[in-house]
């Protein structure tokens, strides 16, 4: 069953914090396309407009420009909402290691803060994002919950703090939470700008440039890269997920995984280039290998990904290749 064959009561109100960012936007615009009304809210710090700018006519459609870290902000934009969907955060591993206390305020008291205001405001259920980043140095793949090794980032610690609250939320306060540990989350409107962007649409942008791309690290570190579909399906069964699954976080992949040199070479020959890359050091507090055992969320969430990664690649290819050409011209 993909996400679109889901079926939600027609009135469901959904928020989508940090909606303008790439999973966000892409979680609003599979809900306004499945006929519900969508509030999204982001300060747009890492969030784009342009990522919303199709919605933005739309009836089914409200923008609200707003942060997180404001109490009083998450709670006007709670009223009336029976889903949750919390994207709103700072990622970037590298990025954590050298803005620890933004990472704390964003990513720990925002969280907290959007949690309070759900359930002040009786929402139904609290669905936010996660990271496979929680596993830390625990070397045995593949990686299952409850089998976690010590963080290895200042993001990965906000992640594991925010479970925590989602726990503790769920068996203090009764709020329905359900926490999503993304695995590399790749797809359209996936940023490949600036020294913190992500590497396949990095790699992408800068092989159609004729820039020759860096790996850090010897490249033979690996990951369970995980199309963007995979992932709007995985919120929208947390949804509809039972009571009982709530309170607990779950491995979000598809299931496999990629060496990040093979991805460069499937990229080069995708694209018809020949661009030998640089090899530049690893960077501190990257996991060197992660592949989700997923099979937690296809039992208690009904979780079934569709997309491999061959299928999402040629994808995401497709998107970067149309639209990076269009703004080159």
């Amino acid at each position: 069953m993909s996400y679109e064959e889901l079926r939600f009561p027609r009135e469901s109100v959904f928020l989508v914090t940090g909606g303008a960012g790439f999973i966000g936007s892409n979680l609003c615009e599979a809900l306004v396309e499945m006929g519900h009304p969508v509030r999204c809210l982001d300060n747009l710090s890492t969030g784009k407009y342009e990522n919303i700018a199709h919605l933005i006519k739309r009836p089914l459609f409200t923008f609200r420009e707003g942060d997180i870290r404001d109490l009083d902000t998450c709670m006007a934009v709670c009223e009336g909402v029976d889903y949750v969907l919390h994207q709103a955060a700072w990622g970037s591993v590298p990025r954590s290691i050298e803005m620890p206390l933004l990472y704390e305020e964003i990513n720990i008291r925002g969280t907290l803060n959007m949690m309070e205001a759900a359930r002040q405001q009786r929402v139904k259920k609290f669905v936010y994002a996660s990271s496979s980043s929680v596993y830390g140095d625990h070397p045995v793949l593949p990686k299952r919950e409850g089998a976690e090794g010590k963080v290895l980032s200042p993001y990965a610690l906000t992640k594991k703090v925010d479970e925590e609250y989602g726990r503790l939320y769920k068996s203090l306060y009764g709020l329905d939470t359900y926490g999503l540990r993304y695995f590399n989350v790749f797809g359209r409107r996936q940023n490949p700008e600036g020294m913190y962007a992500a590497v396949i649409p990095k790699f992408i942008k800068q092989l159609l440039s004729e820039e020759v791309p860096t790996i850090n690290g010897d490249g033979r570190q690996s990951r369970d890269f995980t199309y963007i579909d995979n992932v709007i399906e995985a919120n929208l069964k947390a949804c509809l997920a039972p009571s009982e699954a709530a309170g607990e976080a779950f491995n979000i992949g598809y299931g496999g995984r990629e060496f990040l040199i093979d991805i460069y070479n499937h990229l080069c020959d995708a694209l018809g280039k020949q661009t030998e890359p640089v090899f530049g050091p690893a960077r501190p507090g990257d996991i060197r290998d992660s592949n989700a055992d997923i099979s937690k969320a296809r039992e208690l969430l009904g979780y079934a990904p569709e997309y491999d990664f061959k299928r999402g690649i040629a994808l995401a290819i497709d998107w970067y290749r149309n639209n990076l050409q269009e703004k080159q011209a």
